[in-house]
């Protein structure tokens, strides 16, 4: 639940700078245009690829305790601090750094959950987490609706801030360290032990998922990941777009939107479900497949509106937790040593794609042809996640839990 709750976070990240857009944009606060909103937005996301990235070596030597608390009260801080932002320059900056202690949680939290679920049970402990994603974000944008026209856009990071400093003595309280992190340190803890382990001699660098039999793991992973936050963001952001230009109306547009995370979160439920039965690598290949083929047939216009809102709940079944399962899979492969930084680089450069994807789509629509390439070009970055995959081994020898 912890874990959770610092994925909750993330969920919020992602929703809260649009909903404060319209706000920003008709007050005309601090200044802003459509340019230099992009500019917050990207900067944002890159922020949050850095931080995944620089965390992984971090919390594989000094642990994931320290890691978690540590990104979340650098979050919150400077979340907190952007409502008083005086300018453009600083608000960018500020979203920017807070991106850097946000990106630094995922990577954390999927290598405890990976580390303290019961065997045979990894795959549904890392996607029931990830519900908290979702949840996050359907309550930003809920919460949204009320705050801002009373308390104004400030108020939203406000909230945000504040959310994340009320998680901190929590789990302070209540957070052990991983168990699997100090066995690898050649340490060993009750499960209910709190300290974070000593530094160990040297960090775990990226450079050594880079090297040897690796290198070939390490690139199959990195393209599936980023093929995957390109699909999710790329969707959320043009979704409805695409289906304006197919001839559906604006409120069965905004619709779908809501039914592609409805299949979301119960994509995420299920998923976990079928990997711990059937393997890590079969399901995630199965995922992607699948979500390449609904994305496509989403080009095909559909009559019957029960049809078309089925198709893009099952599109969201598979396409949002074929990412996820990304996550299990990387926690299933690496060892403890050396599995904090594997998930940061996975999770790192799937950031770039959550860059690419929308920027892709917005290419499409600003070219006229978003539907139906919009739908071919998604579908083909689903089977390139696929054949990325299939190179990858299901299991590396020498790997401890």
């Amino acid at each position: 639940m912890l874990c959770w709750l610092a994925v909750a976070l993330d969920g919020f990240d992602l929703v809260v700078l649009g909903a404060v857009i319209p706000a920003l944009t008709e007050s005309h606060a601090l200044g802003f245009d459509s340019g230099s909103l992009t500019t917050a937005a990207t900067l944002g996301l890159v922020g949050v690829g850095i931080g995944a990235v620089a965390i992984g070596p971090l919390t594989d030597r000094f642990g994931r305790r320290a890691s978690l608390l540590t990104c979340i009260a650098v979050f919150s801080v400077l979340t907190l601090a952007i409502a008083w932002a005086p300018n453009i320059t600083t608000f960018v900056a500020l979203r920017f750094l807070s991106g850097l202690g946000l990106g630094a949680c995922l990577p954390t939290a999927l290598a405890y959950m990976t580390e303290y679920a019961r065997a045979g049970r990894r795959g549904s402990a890392v996607t029931q987490m990830m519900t908290g994603y979702h949840v996050g974000a359907v309550l930003t944008a809920v919460l949204a609706i009320v705050v801002i026209p009373e308390f104004g856009w400030e108020a939203m990071f406000v909230i945000g801030g504040v959310a994340g400093l009320l998680t901190l003595p929590l789990m302070w309280v209540k957070l052990p360290e991983s168990q699997a992190f100090l066995e690898a340190r050649g340490k060993s803890a009750s499960p209910a032990a709190s300290p974070a382990a000593s530094p160990a001699e040297a960090p775990v660098r990226p450079s050594a998922l880079m090297r040897g039999r690796l290198l070939r793991v390490s690139l199959g992973i990195w393209i599936a990941s980023f093929m995957g936050l390109l699909l999710v963001y790329g969707l959320n952001t043009w979704l409805p777009q695409i289906m304006g230009a197919a001839g559906y109306s604006l409120g069965d547009s905004l619709g779908l939107l809501l039914a592609l995370n409805l299949g979301a979160v119960a994509g995420l439920l299920i998923a976990g479900r079928v990997s711990d039965a059937r393997g890590n690598k079969r399901t995630v290949l199965l995922w992607f497949a699948v979500s390449a083929v609904f994305l496509a047939l989403l080009s095909v216009k559909m009559e019957s509106t029960a049809v078309v809102y089925a198709a893009v709940f099952l599109a969201g079944v598979f396409v949002f937790s074929a990412q996820v399962l990304v996550y299990a899979f990387v926690g299933h492969l690496f060892a403890a040593e050396v599995r904090g930084t594997a998930l940061g680089l996975a999770a790192g450069v799937g950031r770039l794609g959550a860059i690419v994807g929308p920027f892709l789509g917005g290419l499409l629509v600003s070219a006229g042809i978003a539907y139906p390439w919009g739908f071919y070009a998604f579908s083909v970055a689903a089977v390139l996640a696929v054949l990325a995959l299939v190179a990858v081994p299901a299991h590396l020898r020498g790997s401890r839990s």
